[in-house]
């Protein structure tokens, strides 16, 4: 059990500011905005993202994955499709993520729909990955219940031999990417006396809207 008083933590948000007149009239602009001034503070990882899914039960569940790209589309990200993530989008396709930049006192919530990627477009990011990550994406029966840490170490050691002195391997189908397409996204940003600059923009047809809400 935690022993420290946690209601007692304290932080005053005084870095920055949102406004309607300054935000990008769209989300996806406004997000690469705020991540590239994300990556100028050399904040660690400022591409981790927790993604949320729900699976036919309607249970949630939530892991932390990286962006890999932002376009006109939405947000892409790859993993194994036999993964506990993926068999939850294939019953609900239906996500949310979350960026949280702690340094700069930012989040940025997004809610869409998410589809898989082309097998083009997962090659191209397949063949694009180091050597070694592309014989762990192999290698690894991801989420699935393994006896210990040498079975996960032999399963590599055995791929590895496998495509040993190969600069070209293929994909396995079991492995490729996801682009999820926002619907809602909302910026967030710490301000005094716990009084945050929320923004929240929603899709109508096929222009965005803004809404500022209550902290």
């Amino acid at each position: 059990m935690v022993k420290r008083d946690l209601s007692a933590l304290r932080e005053e948000y005084t870095r920055a500011s949102l406004d309607e007149k300054s935000a990008a009239p769209n989300p996806l602009e406004q997000f690469n905005q705020w991540f590239e001034q994300a990556l100028e503070s050399f904040l660690p990882e400022p591409n981790a993202m927790t993604l949320a899914t729900v699976d036919q039960h309607g249970v949630p569940s939530a892991r932390v994955v990286l962006l890999k790209e932002l376009d006109q589309k939405g947000f892409v990200f790859y993993t194994n499709y036999l993964s506990n993530k993926a068999k939850d989008l294939a019953q609900n396709p239906h996500a949310a993520l979350v960026f949280l930049w702690l340094e700069l006192q930012r989040q940025v919530r997004v809610v869409g729909v998410v589809e898989k990627l082309s097998p083009r477009e997962s090659d191209a990011y397949f063949n694009s990955r180091p050597w070694e990550s592309r014989i762990g994406a192999i290698a690894s029966p991801q989420s699935q219940p393994i006896p210990d840490r040498r079975f996960l170490e032999k399963k590599f050691k055995e791929a590895e031999s496998r495509f040993k002195g190969q600069t070209a391997i293929k994909r396995p189908d079991h492995w490729g990417g996801y682009r999820l397409t926002p619907e809602k996204i909302e910026f967030w940003q710490g301000r005094r006396s716990r009084l945050h600059d929320r923004l929240l923009y929603y899709a109508s047809g096929k222009s965005w809207k803004m809404h500022r809400l209550a902290p």
